[in-house]
Parts: C-alpha cells; sequence; structure tokens
C-alpha cells in the first residue's frame, strides 16, 4: 500500500472483480444478495464489475438500506437516537435506560399496528442494555426511536435533570439515521424519484435544527461510505432541566426526523406516506405535500 499504490490499487480491483462474479453465480441460482452500503458496489463498479443494472445508472444489487432498513425503519422515522451522561456516572446511564423503557412502553400501548414489532424491538433493546455491558468510555447510549418516541424519552428526561435525579444530558444521532445524510449509495438510495445523488437534505437539517433549538450542529463529508461520496448534518442539544430546553428539544426533534420522512415520502415509499401523514395528524401546523400517484404503465 506504501510502496506501490498502483499495484495494490490493481489488486483490490481484481479482488472486487472476482467476489462480484462469485456473487453473480450465487444469485443465479436465487441467493438473495444485498450491499450493506459501504462502497463495496460503487468500488466494485470502478473496478469493471458487471454489476449494474441495465440501465446503467444503478446497481443491479440493493443496499441494505433500500431493501430492509428503508421500509422496516427509516420511512417510519426510526433511527439510532444517542445520548450522554455528562456526569459520567454509571448510576445516570442506569436511570436514563429505565426512563427511556418506560416511555417507549407506554407509546407502544397506543402505537399503530403499523410499528408494533419497532416498539418491541427497541423496548428488548433497552432493556438488556445494562446488562450486555456495552458502554466503553462515555456513559453514553444509543436507541432506535421514532420522532414522538425522541421527543418524549427527551422530555422525561429533562424533566429528571429538573427533578434532580440525574445530571445534564447530550442528545445526538447517528449519521446513518432517517434524515440529515445525503448518501446515495446508502442512506438515500431508495430515493427513487433521482434526487439520491443530491445533497440538500444534510444542509436543510442543520440550517432547521440550528434555529429550531440545537446546542451546535455540523455538516461532514464520509461516514461509512468514503470521503466525497456523502454529505452528513448532524447536531448535539444539551438538556439542562430547564423550560427553554423542553421548548427547543421538542421544536427540533420533531423537524430533524420528519425532513427525512417527508423527502422519503415524496418517493412514494409507502410507509414514509403513512408516516408523514400521522405526522402531521399529532402537528397540524406541519403542512407537507403528499405525492400525487399516476399510472406507471401509462408513463411507460
Amino acid at each position: 500500500m506504501a510502496n506501490n499504490p498502483e499495484l495494490f490499487k490493481k489488486k483490490v480491483q481484481e479482488s472486487l472483480r472476482r467476489q462480484a462474479n462469485a456473487i453473480n453465480k450465487h444469485t443465479a441460482e436465487g441467493t438473495y444478495f444485498f450491499d450493506y452500503g459501504n462502497a463495496f458496489l460503487l468500488e466494485a463498479s470502478r473496478a469493471g464489475a458487471d454489476i449494474m443494472a441495465e440501465n446503467g445508472i444503478d446497481f443491479k444489487y440493493p443496499s441494505y438500506v433500500q431493501d430492509i432498513m428503508g421500509p422496516m425503519c427509516f420511512d417510519f422515522g426510526f433511527g439510532p437516537f444517542r445520548w450522554v451522561c455528562t456526569s459520567g456516572k454509571p448510576e445516570d446511564l442506569k436511570k436514563t435506560d429505565a426512563i427511556a423503557c418506560e416511555v417507549l412502553e407506554e407509546i407502544k400501548t397506543n402505537s399503530h399496528k403499523e410499528i408494533q414489532q419497532q416498539m418491541a424491538d427497541n423496548i428488548q433493546w433497552i432493556k438488556g442494555a445494562q446488562e450486555n455491558k456495552l458502554v466503553v468510555g462515555s456513559q453514553a447510549r444509543i436507541l432506535y426511536a421514532d420522532a414522538e418516541g425522541r421527543t418524549k424519552i427527551a422530555k422525561a428526561f429533562n424533566d429528571a435533570i429538573a427533578n434532580g435525579d440525574i445530571g445534564y444530558v447530550v442528545l445526538g444521532r447517528d449519521h446513518h439515521d432517517v434524515s440529515g445524510t445525503d448518501s446515495p449509495y446508502r442512506e438515500t438510495s431508495n430515493i427513487y424519484d433521482g434526487s439520491q445523488f443530491t445533497a440538500d437534505m444534510a444542509i436543510h437539517n442543520v440550517i432547521g435544527d440550528s434555529f429550531r433549538g440545537a446546542t451546535w450542529v455540523s455538516i461532514h463529508n464520509g461516514g461509512g461510505v468514503g470521503w466525497g461520496e456523502v454529505i452528513n448534518g448532524g447536531f448535539g442539544m444539551v438538556l439542562d432541566g430547564t423550560k427553554e430546553a423542553e421548548r427547543r428539544l421538542k421544536s427540533m426533534l420533531f423537524w430533524d426526523v420528519n425532513n427525512g420522512i417527508a423527502r422519503r415520502s415524496w418517493a412514494r415509499n409507502e410507509e414514509a406516506v403513512f408516516a408523514i401523514k400521522r405526522a402531521m395528524e399529532q402537528e397540524p401546523n406541519l403542512k407537507v405535500t403528499i405525492p400525487n400517484y399516476v399510472d406507471d404503465d401509462l408513463l411507460n
């Protein structure tokens, strides 16, 4: 790699073509193949491997966001919600785990049948978090939640801080989430309206998050799929137990999630259309255009 980078690149591309050929033989026999999205298909295409669709633009194989995570999680607004207990105390993290679990169980009793499985999975996850000793370093946690779950969990944290039960908490999320990431080979790979190659949602997110109450925002390049292949928008929000923090969290978290759901609904993802309609019912001030459905046969 250091002494002969051109030869190294040549050998890597040979390996990619060999792997793609093996995959093609398996799928010809009925194997289901998907790419995690960390640039295997992208780099295989640059190596000249046979992985392109007939249109010459798309890959013949889906990313797992396209086939699995999108319809199951992201289209509904579920994604990796994160928090850090600034006190550094394990007992504070344990209390936040319990608070989050209680909130999710309450939401589950009244949630739509479409998201019952997601709620059950995430409750099981947070219940086992302490037992599985998942913390390395900071007293931090990650939990998949939708806009309603994130907002209610954050409010419950803020209330606990106000009561002196726990120290300050900083909220955040992964870039691998519902919105805030323009990544045509992974997170936005299922945007079938052609907008997967635009990079505006990350900008929308950080601008919206900034004036809706984020403590800080960031635009960064890379993250999973490689430099130059993705634009990410991130945020951090400090909860200090004040009424002002409560106002900010309700405004910002709702926007941060539904910005991405709106984009996915415009691409006619059925689950996202359901989710954005639900969001507008919950918040009448939210006005999102619903896609106009046309006869695909007529277009063809």
